[in-house]
């Protein structure tokens, strides 16, 4: 099956990166229409114990509703969530969301690889994962597990990205069925 097809297919839009990757994940968020017919999750590193103006801003632009993930919250189509810091985000079977307090992965909490780790359980191949700009290996381990699930998975091109430790980490260990460039990403993100 073509991407286009796996992308149409998919029921769940994953979104994750770090340094670098906030203008992106902001135009995405601005891009996407209100009948997107998908749930987003965007999993994006922030520090620890600070207040931040992503939700209000991401919230203010966005076509969609848009909210920060609360523990046991119902996952809803056609929403935008974003990962709160300080919690991993977990995806369970029965269409709730979980927020868990252990330790930091890879110094990231929220950590990429964990909320995709859980995606690959729960959604399979109904999933589509980008992992965008970062300085870690985050995200690459999860991607690989949705990659082996059946799910759709894309890395920004190292090249396109402003840090490109987090997409290397992913393409070198073949975690990814295509290399995109930010204009190729927001041409699927259309289709």
């Amino acid at each position: 099956m073509d991407i286009i097809n796996r992308w149409r297919n998919a029921e769940m839009l994953l979104l994750g990166g770090s340094a670098g990757s906030f203008k992106l994940l902001f135009n995405v968020v601005k891009t996407l229409p209100a009948d997107f017919g998908k749930t987003v999750i965007i999993i994006i590193h922030r520090k620890r114990n600070f207040v931040s103006e992503i939700e209000r801003m991401f919230a203010d632009n966005s076509n969609m509703p848009f909210k920060e993930i609360s523990d046991k919250e119902k996952i809803l189509k056609n929403n935008i969530y974003l990962a709160p810091a300080n919690y991993h985000t977990l995806l369970e079977k029965n269409g709730y969301f979980s927020l868990d307090v252990s330790e930091a992965v890879l110094y990231s909490k929220p950590s990429i690889d964990v909320t995709f780790e859980s995606a690959a359980d729960a959604y399979d191949d109904r999933c589509a994962a980008i992992l965008f700009s970062g300085a870690n290996p985050d995200g690459a381990e999860g991607m690989l597990k949705l990659r082996n699930a059946g799910a759709l998975t894309i890395a920004q091109h190292p090249e396109d990205a402003e840090m490109r430790e987090m997409p290397d980490a992913a393409i070198n260990i073949s975690a990814v069925d295509y290399v995109l460039r930010s204009s190729e990403i927001f041409d699927l993100l259309k289709k």
